[in-house]
């Protein structure tokens, strides 16, 4: 149990694309990208959410935006229903919760200055703002973001990508939201940059009071900024832990192939650990498997897996897996 505020909830969310075939188009199955997904998020943390690509990462992040409607489930933002939100009343709640882009080359419209893109939601949101108020909380921004004021009137093309992220942070910011979902923002820049742009996160974390979902694959930097972590395997939560939890005992086998993958700093230690390799590929998520998901490259599995889908339960204190081989700690079930 725990007193923190929760700023995010998410009950069964799911979103299924259907699948048509023959002349008539007609849909007899559906590509299963977020089935059935629960967690929640608390103020001032950031939720990494991390998977191989095709696992739903991306898709959860723009369900819970409305950016895609969900098919079935609930997502609440405080104590507004968001899912349940349309038109003019979803579009006055997207002031409260913005979304960081994996791209910064495709997020930012080439023909506007870096004051146009920046400016555009404050003339949506702030429209009594007159042009010179809207123009020095541009610049504000700007300076915020780390980046010279005085590249207000410059166009995308005359910037770095790490220079571009910046610009798409300080228009995720300049409406002031409480909840950011940061979806790959790292991914598409040099690994230079990539440090330099998460700790630029952490910080305006800590000096706006923001909450963030930050997705990645990148599981090295999902463990400088996170506080909690959610594994996602073929559209499902396998794991949920905290970050040290997580990173010294994995308890699902997927994290644990996860983790295994992740190279260690100390050569020593990386010639001498046993690596979990995966075989196979992820199975379709139009057909997946009976039972566990996992359990056609899962090295443990057994026949309650193949016919049995585990449940996600809490087998100790903030630590959550769906795997039928895992014990909860004694007293806690």
């Amino acid at each position: 149990m725990t007193d923190r505020k929760v700023i995010l909830r998410v009950k069964g969310l799911k979103k299924y694309y259907p699948v048509e075939r023959g002349l008539l188009r007609r849909s007899k199955q559906a590509v299963k990208a977020v089935d059935d997904v629960s967690f929640e998020v608390f103020e001032g943390e950031t939720l990494g959410l991390v998977g191989e690509s095709g696992c739903g990462k991306s898709t959860t992040g723009e369900t819970i935006l409305m950016l895609e409607r969900p098919t079935a489930g609930i997502v609440y933002l405080q104590d507004l229903e968001i899912s349940a939100l349309k038109g003019r009343d979803l579009r006055k709640a997207r002031r409260e919760i913005q979304m960081i882009f994996q791209n910064p080359y495709a997020s930012l419209n080439p023909r506007l200055t870096v004051g146009q893109i920046i400016g555009e939601p404050l003339r949506n949101f702030e429209p009594q703002l007159n042009k010179a108020e809207r123009e020095a909380r541009i610049r504000e921004l700007l300076q915020l973001v780390g980046l010279d004021p005085f590249f207000i009137n410059r166009y995308p093309h005359e910037f770095s990508g790490g220079q571009l992220q910046r610009i798409g942070i300080a228009r995720a910011l300049a409406v002031n939201p409480i909840f950011i979902v940061c979806d790959e923002p790292i991914a598409a820049l040099d690994v230079s940059i990539q440090a330099q742009i998460v700790k630029l996160l952490d910080r305006l974390q800590e000096e706006l009071g923001l909450t963030y979902l930050f997705i990645s694959h990148d599981l090295s930097m999902v463990r400088l900024i996170s506080d909690r972590i959610l594994v996602m395997y073929l559209g499902k939560i396998v794991e949920l832990a905290d970050r040290d939890s997580l990173y010294n005992n994995p308890r699902h086998p997927y994290s644990q192939a996860l983790l295994s993958a992740v190279p260690l700093p100390n050569p020593k230690q990386e010639r001498n650990r046993e690596q979990m390799v995966l075989e196979g590929d992820v199975p379709n998520p139009a057909n997946p498997p009976r039972g566990c998901n996992f359990n056609t490259r899962c090295p443990l599995a057994v026949e309650r897996c193949f016919t049995e889908e585990p449940p996600l339960r809490e087998i100790s204190p903030g630590v959550w897996v769906a795997c039928h081989l895992v014990e909860a700690v004694k007293g806690h079930e």
